[in-house]
């Protein structure tokens, strides 16, 4: 029974290493063409009863609706919210377009005893943050990939484990976290940077987190204090 909820829990954040699926197009436009203003951020993306994006929050709290609702292969459920990386074009009336999007994948801080095994191997971190809003811890994490010989890439599993809530001694609360990253036989080629997203706790809150996460420079450690 274990071994299955490791798996499942495992399953839930498995990583696609071709996350990154364009609306429109993935190039890059110099000058004043359709990119040359475009604003990225990561956002909770809502989708209506048709499995069309039609609106957007960003992590600053900012909310736009989209000039057209738009479908996209990561939209699967009707009426639901997608945690995604969007780049677009601001539009006057509080809209915005769509140039390109691509789903981020979300983890939730799970207990030890969820894991048959808990595999650490190392990853490239970029940045660790905190939204504005408070509602997520983002990492930018850097991942090896490569293809095999059919032209594949390889895959990663990730997950999220809380080892304790400690009391601190001026009665605050600290949540520990630690990265469970396995490299899961793909090959270290060339490297990705890929996004995500960790999901705080909105009852029973800590008043900080501490991460921990095992790189390829060795263990590193970052404590945030939560909004």
């Amino acid at each position: 029974m274990k071994h299955f909820q490791a798996l499942k829990s495992l399953l839930s954040v498995y990583l696609l290493a071709l996350a990154l699926c364009a609306c429109e197009t993935d190039n890059y436009d110099k000058g004043e063409g359709a990119y040359s203003h475009m604003t990225g951020d990561l956002a909770d993306l809502l989708a209506d009863s048709q499995k069309r994006g039609v609106s957007f929050e960003t992590d600053d709290g900012t909310s736009y609706t989209l000039e057209t609702p738009t479908r996209a292969s990561f939209i699967t459920t009707a009426d639901s919210t997608y945690r995604t990386s969007i780049y677009y074009n601001k539009v006057e009336g509080g809209r915005a377009k769509i140039l390109s999007w691509s789903i981020v994948p979300t983890m939730k801080p799970l207990s030890p005893t969820d894991f048959k095994t808990q595999p650490q191997d190392p990853v490239g971190v970029e940045s660790c943050w905190l939204s504005k809003n408070g509602k997520y811890l983002n990492l930018a994490l850097l991942l090896k990939n490569g293809r095999d010989g059919e032209g594949h890439e390889g895959k990663h599993i990730l997950a999220l484990v809380e080892d304790e809530n400690h009391k601190n001694a001026d009665n605050t609360h600290t949540a520990y976290y630690r990265l469970l990253h396995s490299q899961n036989g793909t090959p270290e080629y060339y490297t990705n940077r890929r996004y995500f997203s960790i999901l705080l706790p909105s009852t029973s809150r800590p008043d900080s987190v501490r991460i921990t996460i095992n790189t390829y420079e060795g263990t590193m450690v970052k404590t945030l204090k939560l909004n």
